[in-house]
């Protein structure tokens, strides 16, 4: 029987490897809290062969009067446990005590105390001191003593365990040196026939993890294929479920996959760190070494990501869009959900389709050199629609067709309402314009006698529908001719420093219809509710009179146009787009659609001098009010019932 300083110097050999795990087992004793072990439960004595052992009571231990069982279920595999929390788990196991008929007598007495101070000295076996032998020669003289019975059966326990113990670190020689000792002990052969087991086991896969360490130390972790670590500590698992050893080695194998993500993480390579980490998860998955280079890499991922973000703003601030664009797809392929990046994104598109703003926002320019603003724009979307009126509409004319698909590839900007008479006002003071109705002499008016236009020389810009002096700088101007309208936006222009023009008749078309495809706006039918300013049947003049074409069931209020902005906005945030005045549009008047522009410009020839009209009035019939109805006037027409707005180009 070898002595315990043979064993201990035995187990002194068992490699660096087998000590890192002894360690593991040291701080699990001392600083339980490591484990999640509560330290108030943990008994204070020393663990492995070497500490002592539990007391030797004279009663059969119970759950809760044996130290250590609040850690069986607690911290580490049970085999890296110390001896102690082994035994509590041991102690679970029914053991058989004898009924003690009489009292022990004071020489056993004196024999069990010398024996559980072997016992608590780590003294097992190797001598006649030992515990071993001194528990039998107290059974030997009472062998009905109970605390001999658990004496022995403490000593049994305390080698099962140190023998698993050396066996999952891979410890051969020290497991076959107690081994030995175990088998003098009574009642200790089915322990001996299952350690006996392990301890082939363990035989066979010693060279296995020898060689496993090797090829961790040349680096060769998970590749190449058949003829790496982590197949080899795979291997032995299947051989012994429980070896520390390869369990320690497959921890130090998705280590390094994990310092491989953090390398390629450190050179910006994240799919390859991304990589990385799906292989360390399939490794051991759920980790907590996992989880804490998943958390650092996505961080890096983010804040790199967010960097690039930042360079990407910065650069589309400077006008440099495609920069900013490729910064921002750089972010993007790092980090998809990266915060801000959607917003960014429509940035990106309200920057190239609408000159940074955004479709439905509504703002106005400052004028540069002078106090004052331009109308009040709205920024109308993207998109296409079917231009004019098809084939089956009632009151469609030729003029409306063919019916074509027009794309509207680049956002634009339109005045929210018709301009009014007070803007107007501001222009021809500012510019000294002299308008057509002045320089050329009077408008055509409504005549509420006749229920009829009639020409007025003495109307002007300044004057109503009728030929009156305008009561309210709100409502649109009108008796103004095409001439009029273009030198307004082109003074709009100069004042801003922005391009500001007519609408192209397409333009108009499709803010006009604001996404619809119906007759009008805002339906097929009569209007319900206050759209627009319209024909209705329930209007009258002055003088009584009422309209012979008009809506049904309709009435505004108005006989003649209204303030701007007194009725409803159409789907786009226009307002009087069907209503109140037409409007001049930019394009020269064509008979119909044949070889019409299909990409929103304008229509224009040089030196035409009839221009395209376009939206109802407040005396316009059903039929011209369809959202595809389409009118020619010449340029030098100033009338009561036609005016303008204007287009602002983004």
């Amino acid at each position: 029987m070898p002595s315990k300083e043979t064993v201990r110097r035995q187990r002194a050999m068992g490699g660096a490897l087998g000590v890192v795990v002894l360690a593991m087992a040291l701080v699990y004793h001392f600083f339980p809290r490591v484990f999640h072990v509560d330290p108030t439960r943990v008994s204070t004595q020393r663990a492995m062969n070497l500490g002592p052992a539990t007391s030797l009571g004279p009663a059969r231990p119970t759950a809760q009067s044996v130290p250590g069982v609040a850690e069986i279920d607690a911290g580490p595999p049970l085999t890296l446990a110390p001896t102690e929390v082994i035994v509590a788990r041991q102690s679970h196991k029914d053991v058989t005590l004898p009924e003690q008929k009489t009292a022990d007598t004071p020489e056993v007495e004196a024999i069990l105390d010398r024996a559980g101070k072997a016992l608590k000295a780590g003294q097992l076996v190797g001598d006649k001191d030992g515990a071993a032998a001194l528990f039998a020669a107290a059974l030997s003289l009472k062998p009905d003593s109970r605390r001999a019975v658990q004496g022995m059966y403490e000593v049994r326990a305390r080698l099962v365990a140190e023998i698993g113990q050396d066996i999952a670190v891979g410890d051969a020689d020290a497991a076959s040196d107690l081994m030995e000792a175990l088998k003098s002990v009574p009642d200790s052969k089915d322990d001996v026939v299952q350690l006996e087991v392990k301890l082939k086991t363990l035989e066979q896969v010693r060279p296995m993890l020898a060689r496993a360490a090797q090829l961790l130390r040349q680096g060769k972790v998970d590749q190449p294929k058949g003829d790496n670590a982590l197949e080899l500590y795979r291997q032995v698992q299947q051989l012994d479920a429980e070896n520390a050893v390869a369990g320690q080695g497959i921890s130090q194998v998705q280590r390094a996959v994990l310092d491989r993500a953090l390398a390629a993480v450190a050179q910006n390579d994240f799919k390859g760190a991304e990589d990385a980490l799906t292989e360390a998860g399939a490794i051991l998955p759920g980790s907590q070494p996992l989880a804490d280079v998943q958390g650092r890499v996505d961080g890096i991922r983010h804040q790199r990501a967010s960097g690039l973000l930042a360079q990407a703003r910065s650069a589309l601030d400077s006008g440099n869009s495609s920069l900013a664009q490729q910064l921002a797809g750089q972010a993007r392929d790092i980090a998809a959900d990266t915060q801000g990046l959607e917003e960014f994104q429509e940035r990106m598109t309200n920057a190239r389709l609408y000159a940074n703003f955004k479709p439905g926002q509504v703002f106005s320019d400052r004028f540069v050199d002078i106090p004052g603003q331009a109308p009040a724009m709205v920024v109308i979307p993207t998109g296409s629609f079917l231009m004019g009126a098809p084939d089956d509409e009632s009151g469609r004319t030729d003029a409306e067709a063919p019916q074509h698909e027009v794309k509207i590839s680049r956002g634009f900007a339109m005045a929210r309402s018709e301009i009014t008479i007070g803007q107007f006002r501001e222009f021809v003071r500012a510019s000294g314009y002299v308008p057509d109705s002045v320089k050329m002499g009077g408008a055509s008016v409504y005549d509420e006698r006749t229920g009829a236009l009639r020409d007025d020389p003495d109307a002007s810009w300044q004057s109503d529908y009728a030929g009156r002096p305008a009561s309210d700088d709100k409502l649109p101007v009108v008796n103004i001719s095409w001439s009029d309208a273009k030198a307004y936006v082109d003074w709009l222009s100069q004042r801003t420093g922005k391009t500001y023009r007519l609408p192209s008749e397409s333009e108009f078309e499709y803010a006009l219809r604001g996404g619809t495809t119906t007759r009008y706006w805002w339906g097929s039918g009569p209007p319900t509710g206050k759209p627009e300013n319209l024909t209705g049947s329930g209007d009258r003049s002055q003088s009584g009179r009422r309209w012979s074409n008009a809506f049904a069931n309709y009435r505004d209020g108005y006989w003649g146009p209204a303030p701007v902005m007194s009725f409803q906005a159409n789907p786009y945030g226009l307002y009087d787009i069907n209503g109140n005045v037409s409007e001049w549009m930019q394009d020269c008047w064509h008979d119909n659609y044949v070889r019409a522009p299909v990409d929103g410009g304008a229509w224009v020839n040089p030196g035409c001098g009839v221009r395209v009209v376009r939206g109802g009035s407040w005396g316009s019939s059903p039929e011209q009010v369809r959202s595809a109805y389409r009118q020619g006037a010449d340029g030098s027409l100033r009338t009561g019932r036609v005016g303008f707005r204007v287009v602002r180009e983004l």
